[in-house]
């Protein structure tokens, strides 16, 4: 069964009904329960949740320390093309945003510039990314900058438009590591609504490309909804059944959820369903009582205080420093357009202490190179990281 087949299974419909249903003794029961089935979950999203955030957290934060330990891996976006060829009405990347900046791609060297400074800063994993542009940005352009890239950081993901199972193995070849790729929504009214030009409309086909990148021999596979587009809980849901869905196909994969949350958009777009902190919140934990061994994800679209308060909370990943224009950290290119406003603003290192105050370690790496090219790498790497727990 696909994961097409599966989420047919649960249109909206059946999600919001089963939400609707959940009593306050269902969330006890949820809480009590494990591993948590789906019926869990949908108490966990539920109103009546709100009321168990402490217990849900309290629980949260036990299975996050067994699963990862008091780790917070550490990870820094770079934009090399910022051209796009879709109309995302969300997006300030889009062809129609009416965005006049500087659109381009960077070349080799401005690439490797780029990588030379983030990795003076400590980092070692790096995530590349591209709008949705096959022509400007092509697969073999992506290929050459994960080959850059490669030389300065032992992990190297990318977050680009969805590509072919080949295309994918090309770039696991050039020393790939992981893929990020968001549905934006798993509804498709609100998805067509939104994606109203270029390759991206085709639903179908984004679906089904994290799954493609699995088989491609991709290690690291990381899902998430743009929260906002739809009803938070049944996004949440959906992206949840993903997640369990994605951990049994590409069993071989670490699987990972990202909560991108809409806070700054073009003039031209409002959001339809704002999310609270408050409900953030209570999504992440949700996701974590039902994805213990799923990490997850936490951009710098969050403000500064509310990501230090949510680290105890199930975060596994953090980015910091972050930019979101071509040449944004030492190419010093003036003008360049910017996907979208980041809130947490603090420099790599500030963010580093603020994990410590916290009782958690911040993780550059988790596995060398040695590890990475040698047989068996991969549980060479997961037992480095249970040398890291306490």
């Amino acid at each position: 069964m696909s994961f097409a087949d599966e989420l047919g299974a649960w249109p909206r419909a059946r999600v919001i009904d089963a939400i609707e249903c959940a009593r306050p003794e269902d969330v006890e029961a949820a809480l009590m329960r494990s591993p948590r089935k789906i019926n869990d979950l949908c108490a966990l999203l539920s109103p009546h949740a709100q009321a168990f955030l402490e217990p849900m957290a309290h629980e949260a934060r036990r299975l996050t320390r067994w699963h990862f330990g008091r780790t917070i891996g550490m990870y820094v976006p770079l934009y090399i093309s910022n051209i796009c060829g879709a109309d995302c009405v969300y997006c300030g990347y889009a062809v129609r945003s009416g965005n006049k900046e500087k659109r381009l791609n960077l070349n080799s060297d401005e690439i490797r510039t780029e990588c030379a400074t983030l990795a003076a800063e400590g980092f070692q994993n790096v995530l590349l990314l591209t709008g949705e542009a096959r022509r400007a940005a092509p697969v073999e352009y992506i290929a050459e900058a994960v080959a850059i890239a490669r030389e300065f950081f032992p992990s190297v993901s990318v977050e680009v438009y969805a590509l072919e199972e080949d295309e994918y193995r090309l770039l696991c070849q050039r020393g790939l590591e992981g893929v990020t790729l968001y549905m934006e929504t798993y509804d498709q009214t609100i998805y067509k609504a939104v994606h109203v030009k270029g390759e991206k409309t085709n639903y179908g086909y984004r679906l089904a490309a994290i799954e493609r990148a699995g088989r491609a021999g991709a290690r690291r596979l990381n899902i998430g909804a743009l929260l906002g587009l739809g009803d938070w809980r049944v996004d949440g849901f959906w992206t949840a059944l993903h997640a369990r869905y994605l951990q049994k196909a590409c069993w071989q994969s670490a699987v990972s959820v990202s909560f991108p949350r809409l806070l700054h958009t073009p003039a031209r777009f409002a959001i339809p369903h704002l999310v609270t902190e408050a409900e953030l919140v209570q999504l992440m934990l949700a996701l974590r009582l039902f994805l213990p061994e799923a990490g997850f994800n936490l951009s710098t679209r969050e403000r500064a205080g509310f990501r230090d308060h949510l680290i105890p909370l199930g975060i596994t990943m953090m980015s910091a420093g972050s930019s979101t224009r071509p040449g944004g950290y030492a190419s010093h290119i003036s003008e360049t357009l910017e996907q979208f406003a980041i809130e947490d603003r603090r420099p790599p290192a500030e963010v580093a202490q603020a994990i410590r105050a916290k009782g958690y370690e911040p993780v550059w790496k988790d596995f060398d190179y040695a590890f990475d090219e040698a047989p068996g790498a991969q549980g060479q790497a997961h037992n480095h990281m249970g040398e890291l727990r306490t």
